[in-house]
């Protein structure tokens, strides 16, 4: 693996430079030469109108999306479509979806521990020992053996997110994990992701929930057409949410306008 291994400043833990993403023959461009660089705890939480390109570039970190031109390196390791390299990538790369994906035939305990046996090679023994303790870490300890349908959707979104954090991963993508909730649930998903983001885990997360983004966030990224339009802090955040005039571009002025 060291043969394709890149040099890379030992706190970026994710490299993104001038990306490009079409589809449909070239006729939608959703990701426009995007360049972000994640330093290693950080929590980016990226916002944006509906088809700004904001999941495709999530999706293009592990190769889910392939990229047109442009690299991507994640913990030093170039993002490419060998097989080998791509696996090893999503091996330290959680990915939590605005659909939870479970399956549906398993129970909670073997929806965590099927990945950490097939993958990690885990004894059962110890990978059901992960599982409760992250599934007491979302705070769903009593639902082990409950299957998928049997759980609220913000409980099977937690279910997912233990999954995700039951392979151990360097970093966490979060693709909109609230939008499919009702809103009474919308907050025992967040309280997850913020106390993952005070343990200092590294988060990329893509989110309308701008209280969210104001408390947790280190940076918050704003896309339109497929680029980055303007970066945030958390406090210039604030600012512009309470004023949007205070942002410096007219387009995130827009945004904010229409959405607080």
């Amino acid at each position: 693996m060291e043969d394709h291994c890149v040099e890379v400043n030992d706190d970026i833990i994710i490299r993104i430079q001038d990306i490009y993403k079409s589809f449909n023959r070239e006729r939608i461009k959703a990701v426009r030469g995007v360049s972000l660089d994640v330093r290693r705890g950080e929590v980016v939480v990226i916002v944006g109108p509906s088809g700004s390109g904001k999941s495709t570039l999530l999706r293009c970190i592990n190769h889910l999306e392939p990229i047109d031109r442009g690299s991507i390196a994640v913990d030093g390791i170039p993002v490419t479509g060998d097989k080998a390299t791509i696996n090893k990538i999503r091996e330290e790369v959680g990915m939590v979806f605005q659909q939870f994906n479970l399956f549906p035939h398993l129970t909670v305990l073997r929806n965590i521990t099927l990945a950490q046996r097939v993958v990690r090679k885990k004894s059962v023994d110890e990978a059901e020992a992960i599982a409760m303790d992250l599934l007491a870490k979302v705070g769903i300890s009593d639902k082990a053996q409950a299957y998928p349908a049997q759980l609220s959707g913000g409980q099977q979104q937690r279910v997912a997110i233990a999954r995700a954090l039951a392979m151990q991963p360097k970093i966490m993508m979060f693709d909109e994990p609230t939008s499919a909730l009702d809103p009474e649930m919308i907050k025992e998903v967040l309280d997850v992701m913020l106390s993952l983001a005070r343990e200092g885990m590294t988060m990329l997360v893509v989110s309308h929930e701008m209280g969210f983004a104001r408390e947790a966030a280190d940076r918050i990224i704003f896309m339109d057409e497929g680029r980055i339009v303007e970066i945030l802090t958390p406090i210039e955040m604030r600012a512009a949410c309470q004023n949007p005039e205070l942002a410096k571009e007219e387009r995130t002025r827009r945004f904010l306008s229409k959405i607080l």
